[in-house]
């Protein structure tokens, strides 16, 4: 099983640390694009209209100029890095051994910079969104998507992918094995599904951890239903998207906090 999340917005930076190295992230297939990501980014962020390209407010105007830089600046495991409501709920630190074990080889974060990192992978925090023309690239999304294909379906074979990733990053990558499945979210409202973004990443967080902490992995869409209505209401649905797994939350939902 593989679980696909996107990246979060804001990310964790640390005081000390050496550097990430680019030959030890996953997926080395990427690494000449990773290495013309950071040039292009590197270029971008020390422009006069950085902030305006990258679609940032002044607010994140060192996160930008941090950008420039990101071969020195101190790198540490990306379930360090990113941070976050999604990441919140999953909590990696309260999870036993053997679930960590299991996100550091499980969980792949689909990003504009790196293409896709473990969880476990050394990387500095960064400051860019899939959704930005990055020239000389052009569209991230787009971009990418010529290329993750190909290094990604070739780690999943045949396993389960669960996808709780963000339309602006599923973009980027869709499974070719036939064995993926989107998580959606919805919650009552009046009577009505509705989409609840803030309660939709919280609770794909919440999912990955259950996942991660199941006695058995669940190996195609009717196991991972099975599993998932342990917790939650929820139903397997085909749409022009593929396959996906809805859960529908009560009108009286709460956050709850992972321990």
């Amino acid at each position: 099983m593989l679980i696909l999340l996107p990246p979060s917005e804001g990310k964790t930076a640390h005081a000390t640390g050496a550097p990430f190295e680019l030959e030890e992230l996953s997926f080395p297939a990427l690494n000449e694009d990773r290495h013309a990501a950071l040039n292009a980014l590197g270029e971008v962020s020390a422009a006069a209209d950085a902030m305006e390209v990258l679609g940032v407010g002044a607010s994140l105007a060192a996160e930008v100029a941090r950008n420039v830089a990101l071969h020195t600046e101190p790198a540490a495991p990306a379930h360090q890095i990113y941070s976050g409501v999604l990441y919140e709920a999953l909590g990696y630190n309260s999870l036993d051994p053997r679930a960590q074990s299991r996100a550091d080889e499980q969980v792949l974060v689909i990003s504009a910079l790196w293409g896709a990192v473990r969880y476990a992978d050394r990387i500095p925090p960064y400051r860019l969104s899939m959704s930005v023309k990055l020239e000389p690239l052009g569209k991230l999304a787009t971009w990418w998507k010529k290329r993750l294909g190909a290094a990604l379906d070739e780690v999943a074979g045949d396993q389960l992918i669960v996808d709780a990733r963000s339309s602006t990053y599923a973009a980027a990558y869709k499974p070719g094995n036939g064995n993926a499945v989107a998580v959606n979210v919805f919650q009552l409202r009046n009577g009505v599904p509705k989409v609840v973004s803030h309660f939709a990443k919280h609770t794909r967080g919440e999912v990955a951890r259950f996942l991660l902490q199941a006695e058995h992995e669940p190996q195609n869409p009717r196991e991972l239903l099975e599993l998932i209505s342990q917790r939650w209401s929820a139903s397997l649905v085909d749409d022009k998207k593929g396959r996906a797994l809805n859960i529908l939350l009560p009108e009286d939902h709460q956050f709850t906090t992972a321990k």
